[in-house]
């Protein structure tokens, strides 16, 4: 890499417009498919308040069942329920994915930024994850559609900043990040749905 390359690197956190560009579609696809999981979430609660006996589209069954999740405490932790965070922030990140896949640049900060947030939003679908699965015994669907987006969207970006030497690392890590993105997603899968098909294994074993 040249000294000017470095710079701009230092400067913008910005040295493939292709790979960022691959990165807008990705979270961009991603973004809008937990945008919609989240605006069902929403649309649910605010059924639940007009009619406290409504019945979710997802209450499948005793564990598959959204209603019982968003009537605990855990589904407002902040005052009000949880979706309206992920209608907010997946419409930003559907914004930023959208100027990505436009060419746009952003600074190093920026990025950094991003990775934060993102950070932030996998730390409380783990929060969430562990709430629904070791307290509230049961699951969401359309949480769990969320939490699948979430996952990919933070180690992308996270890979991707590596890579570009937002972050300073080692060029070892650096070259090594993007090699090892998918393979990271596919262990937190396994880790956290893993866990869900252990804890509920008899009632999985017996819904069928």
């Amino acid at each position: 890499m040249s000294s000017l390359e470095a710079n701009e690197t230092l400067e913008t956190g910005y040295t493939n417009p292709a790979a960022d560009r691959r990165l807008g579609w990705f979270t961009l696809i991603s973004g809008i498919i937990a945008f919609g999981a989240a605006s069902m979430l929403v649309y649910e609660r605010l059924q639940i308040f007009m009619d406290a006996g409504h019945k979710s589209i997802c209450d499948v069954n005793a564990l598959l069942n959204c209603g019982t999740v968003m009537r605990t405490e855990q589904a407002e932790l902040f005052g009000f329920p949880n979706p309206f965070i992920g209608i907010a922030g997946y419409a930003i990140t559907i914004t930023i994915a959208t100027a990505l896949i436009s060419g746009a640049r952003f600074s190093r900060w920026y990025w950094i930024a991003m990775n934060i947030g993102h950070g932030l939003a996998l730390a409380f679908v783990f929060w969430l994850w562990y709430q629904t699965t070791f307290q509230i015994n049961a699951l969401c669907l359309f949480c769990m559609i969320v939490w699948m987006m979430q996952i990919p969207i933070f180690v992308k970006v996270t890979a991707r900043n590596i890579s570009a030497g937002v972050f300073n690392l080692p060029q070892s890590v650096r070259e090594a990040a993007p090699n090892w993105s998918w393979f990271t997603i596919v262990l937190l899968y396994i880790l956290i749905y893993g866990i869900i098909v252990i804890r509920f294994f008899d009632i999985i074993v017996n819904m069928f």
